[in-house]
């Protein structure tokens, strides 16, 4: 078969190439940090699910954001340990389309959920009378058919393209999962459309929700200053400062990770790997205890659970006359 028409079909991640003799170190790494996302982000689901006084717009996208958490993670760290621990390392055109998909899809749904979190605050603080009027369950299904459509339509418009590519050079890719830019940088026709739609990309997410978030955040700490004082005035501070930096962590990774290719930034590969990951396990691990362990209602949701719990076992293993159970 002629170069010409030749593409490649399947393709080997090298996402750690100075770091190969320690990949059981790797393996154990992501292992803990994927375990920490499944058991933090599932905590909260449960909490959320089981207190009714939870099951508020805000809770709910909590919820969701959890749940996404979980996904966006799934797709990429199970097939990373297979690679760490047994060397499969190698994965068929479609099988990355597929991952890079869902990994940039669901990364895309988190960045509105954000934005979503961060404007519920904005109305229940700047107007709080006209909350349960704006904030209700109608808005919350055009929000998640908003979401949806806005993530699947683009995301679809850049895994189409850079399915339409052909690979005829090296099909050995520098990352650890099927990063868009890093399967297009193997492209032997031209990649022009590709770079723009990446670009795309950062002016849709980062270009419009930031701005939206931190605009939401500025005005509620506007209004705490005006309404607050002493410690409740640090407490916010501390509060909408942790949500910024984590927040501003995911945009800033993100934007690193798709622009280093498009403006030829020359990133050595295991460093462009490790923010490849952290851009997805970063706020995965963190968002449980920003959002779950540090709200009060979560918290005590919590607790109630584990009492409630405890009282049962109790209650079996106590007799009806109040003796222990022989």
């Amino acid at each position: 078969m002629s170069g010409q028409n030749f593409s490649h079909s399947s393709f080997v991640f090298r996402g750690f190439p100075e770091l190969q003799k320690h990949r059981w170190l790797l393996a154990l790494l992501f292992s803990a940090s994927y375990l920490l996302v499944l058991l933090g982000n599932s905590l909260v689901v449960y909490v959320i699910r089981s207190v009714a006084s939870l099951h508020s717009p805000m809770y709910l996208l909590v919820c969701l954001l959890c749940v996404v958490d979980v996904l966006v993670a799934t797709a990429i760290i199970p097939n990373m340990l297979l690679g760490f621990l047994f060397d499969w390392d190698h994965i068929s055109l479609a099988g990355c389309l597929t991952q890079m998909f869902f990994t940039h899809f669901l990364s895309s749904v988190e960045s509105t959920l954000l934005l979503a979190m961060a404007l519920d605050r904005y109305v229940a603080i700047c107007k709080p009378l006209r909350y349960t009027e704006i904030i209700d369950s109608s808005m919350l299904a055009k929000l998640l058919l908003f979401t949806l459509l806005r993530s699947i339509s683009i995301m679809a418009t850049l895994v189409g393209l850079a399915g339409s590519l052909r690979f005829c050079g090296s099909n050995v890719i520098r990352h650890c999962y099927c990063d868009h830019m890093a399967l297009v940088s193997l492209a032997c026709s031209s990649t022009c459309r590709n770079s723009a739609a990446g670009l795309a990309v950062i002016i849709c997410f980062v270009g419009v929700d930031i701005p939206l978030i931190f605009f939401s955040y500025m005005k509620i700490i506007g209004v705490v200053l005006r309404a607050a004082a002493g410690e409740d005035r640090r407490k916010a501070f501390h509060t909408c400062g942790t949500h910024l930096m984590v927040m501003m962590c995911f945009y800033l990774v993100g934007s690193v990770t798709f622009l280093s290719h498009n403006l030829n930034i020359p990133i050595p590969t295991d460093a462009n790997s490790v923010m490849g990951v952290m851009y997805i396990l970063l706020p995965a691990t963190v968002n449980p205890i920003i959002y779950g362990v540090r709200t009060k209602e979560i918290r005590n949701g919590f607790l109630r659970i584990l009492n409630l719990r405890a009282k049962t076992i109790l209650s079996v293993k106590v007799s009806p006359a109040g003796k222990p159970q022989t």
